[in-house]
């Protein structure tokens, strides 16, 4: 089963996604829900899920700048990088 890891800071939009997510593609299991950049590399690195959905503007990293982190902190020779989908209310 595919697994997932939503960084979004307003808690609202994270469960609009959390709900459509579950709707368009059930099979997925969301490992986490977090709210800033720096929750979001940390959690990424200790869940490897297979999907990373990050929110543009957070608190303290942006979801670039914690992508950026993430993808130098990743192992890729241990897993491939997850797929990356940037998500934003603007």
């Amino acid at each position: 089963m595919p697994t997932a890891l939503i960084a979004e800071d307003e808690p609202l939009l994270a469960a609009a996604l959390k709900a459509e997510l579950a709707r368009a593609w059930p099979e997925l299991q969301i490992a986490a829900t977090v709210g800033d950049g720096a929750s979001a590399v940390r959690q990424a690195l200790a869940l490897q899920p297979d999907v990373l959905f990050f929110d543009i503007r957070m608190p303290g990293l942006s979801g670039l700048d914690a992508a950026a982190e993430l993808a130098d902190a990743w192992d890729s020779a241990a897993r491939p990088f997850p797929a990356l989908v940037f998500v934003t209310a603007y």
